[in-house]
């Protein structure tokens, strides 16, 4: 990690890189500090909107030329939308690196937007809509975003609504971008062979004409957060369970200990305390997970699992009482070491993937403007005492601050 290299164009883009010589594939992306948070309510979707519409015409570019260009030589072409973040990247053999910054390039500051094309993908966009509603275990997500952050963008579904989605048009995209568009907020990412002078020199030719230009565009706090529980009849057999609450933003210095701790809790292991207690000794779930996802200035935890309806009230009082286990007893010395251990071990497998680092690159730029380097990651991880635990549990792991949403069958 510690090999990145970055360069600011005068137009205040950066160009992040990342040398792998023994690599014959080229990852590269641009990343943009504008997501779903940042829009007004009349606006819910746009973002989502915008990622879909690069791909539909540039000013040289028809929507058919845009996906076959990389296709075509054996790449692929993608992007998504986040809360704070749009995103557009591409993976290609390192010999055709060129070919995917141009049309990177293309499609994030050149796109058109044609009004045909913004017809047809307005079907698109609410098919896309439909399908995660008819997956309740997607749907919930969605909706408990909302729960804890009623009134706020962070809680409205990136997607948006069928209201709001029905009634974007040409100038909606344009002014939308105008308002949120800042170039000292955008990095192009890379990870390749390619050594960091020709990428430089590549992304000067297709980037470093990008007018300047800046906003003063302030995202608001979410404020007020009150518990709330909610029961939804749904035409569902099995009942779709979420409960969690607000908890550290992203540039807390408790985030990496409370990460260490949801981990524990109900991270991807098997041998989380919530998947041991609620499948492995209860057979209650056959999936259940924790998650804390931290956002500039507030964060969130998220607990989600299905189970039998008759087994819902079992079930959240079994996942209470491992919330209570970790606030009333600190971890020993073999499960502080085990709990650390574990999390070393995933994040080094996590930077196994070029992809994901070139993603996590610009991302770590835009949000704390620096990549932090793998060994200080885990020099931090093997700091964290068992205490320091124990009084993130006490803190964020109050039964009565937590919210719930459950999906429940419809009664016949």
């Amino acid at each position: 990690m510690e090999d990145y290299e970055v360069y600011t164009l005068p137009n205040g883009i950066r160009i992040a890189h990342k040398q792998i010589p023994h690599t014959q594939i080229a990852h590269c992306g641009i990343m943009l500090d504008i997501g779903s948070r940042d829009e007004q309510p009349h606006q819910q979707g746009l973002a989502h909107f915008w990622e879909h519409m690069a791909f539909k015409g540039t000013e040289k570019r028809k929507s058919y030329h845009i996906i076959t260009r990389l296709e075509n030589i054996g790449g692929e072409l993608n992007a998504y939308t986040t809360k704070e973040k749009v995103c557009f990247h591409a993976s290609v053999l390192g010999v055709h690196f060129e070919k995917a910054a141009e049309l990177l390039a293309d499609i994030t500051f050149h796109s058109v937007f044609p009004e045909k094309q913004i017809e047809r993908e307005r079907d698109v966009i609410l098919e896309e809509m439909a399908m995660y509603y008819d997956s309740p275990e997607d749907a919930i997500q969605d909706d408990f975003d909302e729960l804890v952050f009623p009134n706020h963008a962070l809680g409205g579904n990136i997607l948006g609504t069928t209201e709001t989605v029905s009634s974007f048009r040409r100038e909606d995209l344009q002014r939308f971008i105008a308002e949120n568009y800042d170039t000292e907020r955008i990095v192009f990412a890379s990870v390749s062979n390619l050594p960091f002078k020709q990428v430089v020199k590549i992304a000067e030719k297709y980037f470093r004409d990008i007018p300047a230009q800046h906003t003063d565009r302030k995202r608001q706090k979410p404020t007020d957060y009150v518990p709330r529980q909610t029961r939804v009849e749904r035409p569902i057999t099995q009942a779709q369970c979420a409960l969690g609450r607000p908890a550290y933003g992203l540039t807390d210095p408790r985030r990496l200990p409370f990460f260490m701790l949801v981990n524990l809790l109900g991270g991807p292991g098997m041998n989380s305390r919530l998947n041991l207690n609620l499948r492995e000794k209860n057979g209650l779930v056959y999936s259940i997970d924790a998650g804390f996802t931290p956002y500039l200035d507030t964060g969130f935890l998220g607990i989600y699992f299905g189970t039998d309806p008759r087994k819902v009230d079992r079930a959240h009082s079994l996942i209470m009482k491992e919330l209570k286990r970790l606030r009333e007893q600190p971890l020993t010395t073999l499960q502080l070491h085990q709990t650390k251990e574990q999390l070393i071990g995933q994040l080094a497998m996590a930077e196994e993937s070029n992809n994901s680092f070139m993603l996590m690159m610009a991302k770590s730029l835009l949000d704390i403007n620096r990549v932090e380097a793998l060994n200080d990651i885990f020099s931090d991880i093997k700091s964290v005492t068992s205490s320091e635990l124990q009084t993130l549990a006490q803190d964020v792991f109050v039964e009565d601050q937590f919210s719930s949403l459950t999906f429940v069958p419809e009664e016949k």
